[in-house]
């Protein structure tokens, strides 16, 4: 059996911090709109101007886990159930069972399929966004927290013990491939690609926001 060999981890470079918002003690998960940073915390989803740092926005529904944005409504980890959401009204339009059955944790948008992170399971499934079906599942060697996609690159973000990163990892095989090593005292919870040169982490505890500069491709 060959053993996987980690690639030598880079420090994430934290650009900027965002909140607490609403004096909300925990964020739980992170998507991006093309605009605007949406965040689930303990008292609502919020979004914000991640130019200003004003809140533009905020939803009162629940928000266990992961958080996406399929470019016309977000969806939302709650419980056991991953609702669909009409980001103007705040409506609930739909919800499908979380794969997890509330042991869920990130959630991306992509290629029509959304990506949902199971945190101790160490692993993420693509699922169908209507039903919910699983199509299929990619194995971490961390436990997974959130998840994005970028440019046809897979990133989730972990978080087990004291140690947190963001790593880049094959889609098919789930082979490490980049590592960005959180400073110390610093977790990712959610996570979400701006699609261009920023990561957006959910803090967890700390109620905070974080954008981490992502590594440019060599």
């Amino acid at each position: 059996m060959t053993r996987q060999t980690t690639p030598t981890a880079r420090t994430a470079e934290v650009v900027r911090e965002y909140g607490p918002f609403l004096g909300s003690e925990r964020v739980h998960g992170v998507t991006h709109d093309g605009q605007r940073v949406w965040a689930a915390t303990d008292d609502g989803i919020v979004a914000f101007d991640p130019a200003s740092g004003e809140i533009t926005r905020t939803l009162k529904r629940a928000g266990d886990a992961g958080t996406a944005f399929d470019g016309k409504h977000l969806y939302q980890i709650a419980e056991a159930r991953i609702d669909k959401i009409d980001p103007a009204t705040g409506a609930v339009l739909a919800s499908i069972p979380a794969p997890g059955g509330g042991a869920d944790s990130g959630l991306t948008w992509a290629e029509g399929s959304l990506w949902v992170g199971q945190y101790r399971d160490r692993k993420i499934h693509q699922i169908d966004p209507a039903t919910g079906a699983i199509r299929r599942t990619i194995e971490s060697n961390r436990f997974v927290t959130g998840v994005t996609w970028v440019d046809g690159e897979l990133w989730h973000g972990t978080w087990e013990g004291d140690e947190s990163d963001i790593r880049r990892i094959d889609p098919q095989s789930g082979k490490v491939l980049e590592r960005l090593d959180m400073p110390p005292g610093l977790g990712v919870s959610g996570l979400e690609s701006d699609g261009a040169d920023l990561f957006y982490c959910g803090g967890g505890p700390s109620g905070k926001v974080r954008a981490v500069r992502r590594p440019k491709a060599a």
